[in-house]
């Protein structure tokens, strides 16, 4: 991290724990953080890496502290729970539209973990799209016509017929569309396994998503750091 930052340790003064907090308050209080997303997808464009044709579409949760032995003797208010598969569980949602050609997340929106998958859409699409692609969270039948009408490419999942199975066709077709969205995997995987958040770091939703905006953007550098050096 100091040689990223061109620190030396003989030489320069490092900043004190206030100093940094500061700086941190002052891009949360200005949203410099999305900006600075938006500054680093649009240096991606710049080099051809983001092609912005198709987008695919997904959210993750990130796990909150549940535990009340801290200073408000409360689990964090801005935070909820929600239910996932036959698992609970207490946090905020990060929901990101990624392009489908190089894996770079063009689009971010954060709520709290009960909101549900499909709604927020259209703040995750950049407007261009040809394709579109999601799993069977997304499924709308309103959406999906009015993206047909334009003559594009609806690639989100099938759902089965309540108390029925899933043709085999639509089986068929869900290989397919689960094969193109695994790349909406990659930023997610960057974020919590090389970067380790898996847990929110602030209480209160403003503050880890500004700390969202900027760990998606480095997220995207690292994802294309080979193309980026070449």
């Amino acid at each position: 991290m100091r040689r990223f930052a061109g620190i030396e340790l003989g030489d320069d003064r490092i900043p004190d724990e206030t100093t940094i907090l500061n700086f941190r308050h002052l891009l949360e209080r200005h949203g410099l953080t999305e900006a600075l997303f938006t500054e680093v997808n649009a240096h991606l464009a710049d080099k051809g890496i983001s092609l912005r044709s198709g987008t695919l579409i997904d959210a993750t949760i990130i796990d909150a502290p549940s535990s009340t032995k801290n200073k408000a003797g409360a689990r964090d208010p801005e935070m909820s729970s929600t239910k996932k598969g036959n698992e609970w569980y207490f946090g905020m949602k990060a929901h990101i539209g990624v392009d489908a050609d190089s894996g770079v997340a063009h689009s971010l929106d954060t709520t709290t973990a009960r909101v549900h998958d499909s709604q927020v859409w259209d703040a995750l699409l950049h407007g261009d799209e040809d394709s579109v692609w999601a799993d069977k969270g997304y499924v709308s039948a309103e959406r999906e016509a009015g993206f047909r009408r334009a003559g594009k490419i609806w690639g989100v999942m099938r759902k089965a017929p309540k108390a029925g199975e899933l043709h085999p066709l639509d089986a068929r077709i869900n290989r397919i569309i689960a094969s193109v969205r695994a790349k909406v995997e990659h930023p997610f995987r960057v974020i919590k396994r090389q970067f380790g958040h898996v847990k929110t770091r602030y209480r209160g939703l403003a503050k880890n998503r500004a700390q969202l905006f900027t760990l998606f953007a480095l997220g995207n550098l690292f994802l294309m750091r080979r193309k980026l050096l070449a």
